[in-house]
């Protein structure tokens, strides 16, 4: 949440900052802000809305500078407003910060700061930095001793970038909890957030690890620790592409990335499934396969998309390994004291690899001695770096604040998974070759799916004005009805359920009148006639039903207002198949509304704040 974008070089930091920030517009858009050195002082220009805003007013102005540091928000503390949005500057504008991520112990530290003679404009935890690294100054330290001096007395997460006056040959900047990189340059370098903000100036980054800090010059850099100890730091070579972060000729990233699945699985599956031998082969996962043979329990842990994924994931594990699984929210697994142990494998579901909640649950469950498995998108992350092992899931950047192709591929990581372990557990050859054969043919069959989007958005068009929705199924694909109904909520504000279909006639069945659209995923397999009551208990209650099927169901037209099908596949690959037709009502029914489907209001793509 939050992003961060910094340059010092020789060239005008201001297109450098303003398209950086353009481009993480996904992690917050309340509010933008730049600041830069402007003869012999700062000059800061701040506004409410989109980065859009900031680069015509900063146009206006016509400033030039070769080192700047530039945010754009999502409000954490205070409203969205110009007071609010950074940078934030101490009293006498010398010096400026841009942060991300929450200062816990601020009303203390803003109470001494008052005594001092501060004051403040913002109601912000974050001018609570400018004043307190100012008073540092005041004492006679140099900035960086200054800043570090600073952060000894800050509780709470964060990912910081400061210019001072005193010393306008440096960027300082400085994470924990919440993710910073510098991006290396000829004669130049970049601070972020994100490498995607800089991925067209330099491929070159250094992350830095919490308890860290830099001095970023034009032509080098110097980092130690907050407790005043050198660091040497390795240079990681990204591999994203420019054209992987622009739209690509489609109207919004949603789309782009939706349309992109059959690409993104894949990656996602290239070279790890071993056709003539039913198997599977994921070296992130050969130093502890053994380890992971002779488990007591698995522990799934994710929030939001990812936590769905994490429910297909258990139902994989528990039917294929009989390895008990529990799944738990990462926002809930720290803060009540957790049972786990040596014994026990933890898996950490997170499409950035930054996610706080996910993150500071692998570290607790580190500390407790479990193994810690990450399953991320993005390469050198937090999360893939603090894991003990893991699996990336090779589904290229999303930028769309709705998780889509990310889904989808953690699905198929997870089947791989499944069977890697399954064939070291018992299962046949060809068990494995029929599991593998059929999971080959995934991405052709994800295409076939997307080329109904001309009937799915017809569907979409009927159903646009429903204020609620229910989404039903079992099994395998109740994670489905879940994931469902959270793309319907995220992108076009309609209220929207998701519920195993069985518990319907538990409470759900109240709210069906003749407005209530119910979705049901509804595959011929082994739960279809108890799906079958389902549909027709909905339609003597008047209730519109859409219906997501298999090819080969030949009597669903007869009872649904309307179908989708999908063709055959196995079970445990059936949620890839069905959430496809999910993924483009939601997105369908939002473009009707005339919404912004990239960036839903009070959504952030990755979530680095408690």
């Amino acid at each position: 949440m939050c992003g961060i974008v910094g340059y010092i070089g020789d060239k005008n930091c201001v297109p450098v900052v303003i398209d950086g920030l353009k481009r993480l517009e996904y992690r917050g858009y309340d509010s933008a802000g730049i600041g830069m050195f402007n003869n012999g002082g700062i000059s800061v220009t701040k506004v409410i809305g989109k980065v859009e805003n900031l680069q015509q007013e900063v146009k206006n102005q016509g400033l030039d500078s070769t080192t700047g540091i530039g945010h754009t928000r999502w409000a954490t503390h205070g409203e969205p407003n110009v007071l609010n949005a950074h940078p934030h500057s101490n009293n006498d504008g010398t010096l400026i910060v841009v942060h991300n991520g929450i200062i816990e112990n601020y009303p203390t530290l803003k109470a001494g700061l008052k005594k001092l003679g501060y004051t403040f404009k913002s109601a912000t935890d974050t001018e609570v930095l400018a004043h307190l690294f100012d008073a540092y100054l005041k004492s006679g330290y140099p900035f960086f001793e200054a800043v570090r001096r600073g952060l000894k007395d800050v509780e709470g997460t964060y990912g910081i970038a400061v210019i001072s006056t005193k010393e306008p040959d440096r960027i300082v900047v400085a994470k924990k909890g919440s993710p910073l990189l510098i991006g290396v340059g000829e004669g130049e370098n970049f601070v972020a957030s994100d490498a995607a903000s800089i991925v067209q100036h330099t491929k070159k980054v250094v992350y830095l690890e919490d308890g860290e800090m830099a001095e970023v010059f034009k032509d080098h850099y110097h980092t130690k620790t907050t407790d005043d100890e050198e660091v040497n730091k390795e240079v990681h070579q990204i591999e994203m592409t420019l054209e992987e972060i622009d739209k690509g000729g489609y109207p919004t990233f949603m789309l782009k990335e939706i349309m992109e699945q059959p690409e993104s699985l894949k990656n996602s599956i290239r070279g790890r499934l071993l056709q003539e031998t039913g198997d599977v082969k994921l070296g992130g996962l050969e130093n502890v396969l053994d380890h992971l043979l002779y488990v007591k329990r698995f522990l799934i842990i994710a929030c939001g998309t990812s936590w769905h994924s994490a429910l297909v994931a258990k139902s994989m594990f528990e039917t294929y390994l009989r390895i008990p699984t529990e799944v738990e929210y990462a926002s809930e697994f720290r803060y009540r004291n957790p049972i786990v142990g040596p014994g026990d494998a933890a898996f950490f579901i997170s499409q950035s690899g930054e996610t706080a909640d996910t993150l500071a649950a692998l570290k607790e469950a580190k500390r407790l001695g479990a193994l810690c498995i990450g399953v991320c998108n993005v390469v050198g992350s937090s999360i893939a770096r603090e894991s003990h092992s893991g699996v990336y899931i090779h589904a290229g950047p999303e930028i769309g604040v709705a998780s889509t192709k990310a889904f989808t591929a953690q699905l198929a990581v997870f089947a791989l998974i499944t069977i890697l372990l399954a064939r070291r557990k018992g299962m046949s050859v060809e068990e494995g070759q029929s599991l593998v054969s059929e999971f080959a043919k995934i991405p052709e069959t994800v295409r076939g799916i997307l080329s109904q989007n001309d009937l799915i958005e017809g569907i979409a068009e009927k159903l646009k004005n429903a204020t609620n929705f229910l989404y039903l199924g079992r099994g395998y694909n109740f994670p489905v009805a879940l994931e469902g109904a959270l793309k319907l909520k995220e992108i076009s504000y309609i209220h929207a359920e998701g519920y195993p279909a069985a518990e319907m006639k538990h409470g759900p069945i109240a709210l069906v009148d003749e407005n209530m659209p119910v979705v049901f995923i509804a595959p011929k397999d082994a739960t279809y006639d108890k799906i079958i009551s389902n549909i027709q208990e909905i339609k003597a209650r008047k209730g519109k039903v859409i219906a997501i099927a298999t090819s080969d169901d030949e009597n669903i037209d007869q009872l649904a207002d309307y179908s989708i099908k999908i063709p055959v596949t196995r079970s445990i690959l059936m949620p890839i198949l069905t959430v496809i037709p999910l993924q483009l009502l939601a997105y369908h029914i939002a473009m009707k509304k005339g919404l912004n489907v990239d960036q839903p209001r009070n959504l952030a793509k990755s979530v680095t704040v408690e």
